[in-house]
């Protein structure tokens, strides 16, 4: 096997979906299968089964896909080590991003930080905080940026605190609240949890949800546009003065806050390009861009 083969088995080993795969690997499916089939003539085994949605790796294919797995991890620190020779900083930094700082940091950050060292690629996965504290704890990035506090017993540093908030297009008394239409969206079970233990805190009754959706963005749109009152993290409605928010407080009548952190292990620093976006993200004032 070569590196392509590696790419190709550990991709589709994750998405077990050969269109899935196809698309992240910008090949065909007929391109994919037929690489997969040349696999399975040469080690004379069957790689993996087709199922009614995707496919399944055998006992066989999973061995392989294990090897593929680690010779990849093997080529990427060749590759790492070759990079940090003569103190340059260059190479690929593999970044975790909740999807927030996604969509509203991570560009400024990204583009700033290749002015100052444009012999830098970036690898950039984003999703729930939960998914990227996972992908920090298997070493599948360099650097994680989480919302919320999970277990971690290497270096985080944080970054910003922000209010969680009622964000509403009209003026409310909170004894109305439970009456209200409410919009709701997907998020991680972390925030998920801080909103349902303020809320049962102070109503009896549950939220009056008459609209759910899977990304911060569109609820926030939702709201704009008059559909109901959410419950989020201020920094996702600072930009729209237009809209009635108020903090929430707990019961000892502290504000509900969530913390944006960044996530790495020490010894990441003796990579070149590590330290260098580590210092470099010190030196900003991350909620201000």
């Amino acid at each position: 096997m070569n590196y392509q083969d590696w790419e190709m088995l550990a991709t589709l080993y994750s998405t077990e979906n050969i269109t899935q795969a196809a698309q992240r690997l910008f090949l065909s499916q007929p391109t994919l299968t037929s690489r997969i089939k040349k696999l399975e003539d040469y080690y004379d085994i069957q790689i993996i089964m087709r199922k009614r949605r995707g496919v399944t790796f055998t006992p066989e294919g999973e061995k392989l896909a294990e090897h593929a797995i680690n010779m990849l991890k093997e080529q990427r620190k060749i590759e790492e080590k070759l990079h940090n020779i003569g103190g340059k900083v260059a190479g690929t930094l593999r970044v975790g991003v909740s999807n927030f700082f996604a969509l509203n940091k991570m560009p400024k950050l990204l583009r700033l930080f290749k002015q100052e060292y444009p012999n830098v690629e970036f690898q950039v996965v984003s999703g729930w905080s939960s998914e990227m504290h996972r992908l920090i704890l298997n070493n599948d990035v360099h650097i994680s940026f989480i919302k919320g506090d999970y277990p971690w017993k290497e270096q985080k540093e944080l970054l910003y605190e922000e209010n969680i908030c009622i964000a509403s297009p009209w003026d409310f008394e909170w004894a109305t609240l439970p009456s209200l239409p409410r919009i709701d969206y997907y998020t991680d079970e972390r925030m998920k949890n801080l909103v349902d233990i303020w809320w049962y805190n102070n109503y009896k009754q549950s939220p009056n949800i008459n609209i759910q959706v899977n990304q911060v963005e569109t609820c926030k749109e939702m709201v704009i546009n008059g559909l109901g009152y959410a419950i989020l993290a201020d920094l996702v409605v600072r930009p729209h003065p237009e809209l009635i928010t108020k903090p929430l407080y707990n019961h000892l009548g502290d504000p509900v806050t969530r913390k944006t952190w960044m996530y790495y292990y020490e010894d990441s620093l003796k990579l070149n390009i590590v330290h260098a976006f580590v210092s470099f993200i010190r030196t900003l004032d991350v909620k201000k861009l």
